[in-house]
């Protein structure tokens, strides 16, 4: 690996630091807001990432692909890789209290 193409994975993976507790602070917001099926939690935490990625040109000089690349690192860390392939079932907790109440 050449040391420019070093310096350019560090600063993605930086970046992807950078992302990841906005990603997950985002999801919260959402699973707590609306009624979602919680194996849709994982490809709307990759989604999230993915934008937040994209809408952060002000902050970096890094071009569009590497700022989706730490977003969607940023996502997958956020839920964890593991939970993408795991079936879940059932709703993220403020449906199931939605529920309760009917």
């Amino acid at each position: 690996m050449s040391p420019l193409e070093h310096e350019i994975m560090q600063q993605v993976l930086f970046f992807t630091t950078v992302l990841s507790p906005f990603v997950v602070g985002s999801v919260e917001v959402v699973k707590r807001t609306i009624s979602l099926p919680k194996n849709y939690v994982p490809l709307l935490s990759v989604g999230t990432g993915l934008l937040l990625g994209s809408l952060a040109s002000p902050l970096t000089d890094m071009e569009l692909v590497l700022r989706l690349w730490a977003g969607a690192g940023a996502g997958l860390s956020g839920t964890g890789l593991f939970e993408i392939v795991n079936r879940r079932e059932g709703f993220t907790k403020a449906a199931k209290e939605e529920r309760k109440g009917k």
